[in-house]
């Protein structure tokens, strides 16, 4: 098989959604069932960990180069603009973020961003909402962090000074904004099932190559 032609570069920067931004440091072939496959070695940072994607699965799997600066800038302001309350039904609000998160574009994760830190002013995230935003805050500002040339505590300033003025009109008229979702209940319990779920899972990929690789996209 020869070499496919590659997007991506070694050194490059890349975002991928469902893991952060991570570095290509490597470009390699090896067999898989039989078949030469191309892999991009990915590094991790905020996990310390390397991931080997396929080069052919690379784009299905959301995989895509930094924005530039004015895409960065567009993101920022997109937190400060109004939106539409979510839905108060947690499954279908956590699914449709989910959805936005996979899709990988920044102005979807700035989409997630604002939707539960707003949330997050009226009432408590549940474990699992808490968990997303948390990933799609770390996301948003490592990709702006390096759009915008700035540190992670000068982007988080700036999201901090978008997010903040809209949360203030939003909290006065938070009966209209949220429901009360009564499924809350049941979103925490399952949230600590998913949660010990997780952890098993965790520990059980960490017992591989040192917890330090991970092959992603293969079949």
């Amino acid at each position: 098989m020869s070499k496919p032609k590659t997007e991506f570069s070694i050194k490059q920067i890349v975002v991928y959604p469902s893991q952060g931004v991570g570095e290509v440091i490597d470009v390699f072939k090896k067999d898989f069932k039989g078949k030469e496959v191309y892999y991009y070695k990915i590094h991790i940072p905020v996990s310390d960990m390397n991931i080997m994607v396929p080069v052919e699965n690379a784009q299905s799997m959301g995989i895509r180069s930094v924005v530039d600066k004015e895409q960065a800038e567009k993101a920022i302001e997109l937190l400060g603009k109004e939106f539409d309350p979510p839905t108060s039904d947690w499954k279908l609000r956590y699914q449709q973020n989910i959805d936005l998160l996979h899709s990988g574009s920044v102005e979807d994760i700035a989409a997630i961003v604002r939707c539960l830190y707003h949330r997050s002013k009226i009432k408590e995230l549940p474990a699992m909402e808490r968990k997303l935003y948390e990933s799609a805050k770390k996301l948003l500002e490592d990709e702006l962090s390096y759009a915008l040339g700035k540190s992670g505590k000068e982007v988080e300033t700036l999201l901090h000074a978008k997010l903040e003025p809209l949360g203030a009109k939003i909290e006065k008229k938070t009966s209209s904004f949220y429901d009360d979702d009564d499924d809350d209940e049941d979103f925490n319990e399952e949230a600590g099932r998913g949660s010990n779920s997780d952890s098993d899972e965790d520990e059980d990929d960490d017992e591989g190559d040192d917890g330090e690789e991970l092959d992603e996209g293969e079949e």
